[in-house]
């Protein structure tokens, strides 16, 4: 199979590839409980990154063909019939809405630091707190309140622009099945916390440093895109 090159006007590329794993397994006649070949085995196979099959996977699942078992592996769900994957190709996939938000979050703190209230800091730290207490208990309420408290730095740039972008990247984390299956699979490979993180977060904020701001919401979003880049779909090297 020749490997897939992605075009500025091509189709995402985690699409691409989960149409290719489709073909593949049309091809191959697998049938519902069959196993998938490993992310290593396809990623090899279309010349992609390993983070680029995982996101194909996580299409695949959301639209019922197949069950992805951290740890395990990837397994036909049903017994693969033909038929166009119904995912928005307008949206972003999961590791593109972490790079933005890698980018926008950080200058974000930057500029917040300079500008961000007493009070909002101290609402910060009441975020943080429950955060913490919802952490072993309520991890759908954990990730509300996470949402609350980026949005909040946000707010603090005083600028609309910044906080609609912010905004609407958390949206489609919130509403977009395709993110909220990533979500569930990021909990499930079992991501560092993020508790020190925010800590960091508010620290540097409370010290009105845009350089350590900066720094530690980056440092902060790099962790999850480290635990996606890092964390495998099934048990083979």
């Amino acid at each position: 199979m020749l490997p897939i090159v992605q075009q500025p006007t091509a189709k995402r590329l985690y699409l691409q590839v989960a149409e290719h794993i489709m073909a593949r397994v049309q091809r191959e006649a697998l049938k519902a409980g069959d196993k998938l070949p490993s992310e290593r085995t396809l990623a090899e196979e279309l010349n992609v990154s390993r983070p680029s099959v995982r996101e194909a996977m996580i299409a695949l699942e959301v639209n019922g063909i197949v069950e992805i078992r951290p740890g395990s592996g990837v397994y036909m769900a049903n017994t693969f019939e033909q038929h166009e994957l119904c995912t928005d190709e307008t949206l972003p996939g999961p590791f593109e809405i972490l790079e933005a938000r890698l980018h926008f979050e950080s200058e974000a703190a930057s500029l917040a630091a300079q500008r961000i209230s007493v009070e909002e800091i101290e609402q910060l730290r009441a975020f943080q707190k429950a955060m913490q207490m919802l952490e072993d208990q309520d991890l759908g309420e954990m990730h509300n309140v996470d949402r609350q408290f980026h949005e909040l730095i946000a707010k603090a740039t005083r600028n609309a622009s910044i906080i609609e972008i912010i905004s609407w990247l958390w949206s489609l984390k919130s509403h977009s099945q395709m993110n909220k299956t990533f979500d569930t699979l990021i909990r499930n490979w079992g991501t560092t916390s993020v508790v020190s993180d925010h800590d960091k977060i508010i620290d540097a904020l409370q010290q009105r440093n845009p350089e350590r701001a900066r720094a530690a919401m980056q440092q902060h979003i790099q962790h999850v895109i480290h635990e996606f880049s890092a964390c495998k779909l099934d048990d083979e090297d």
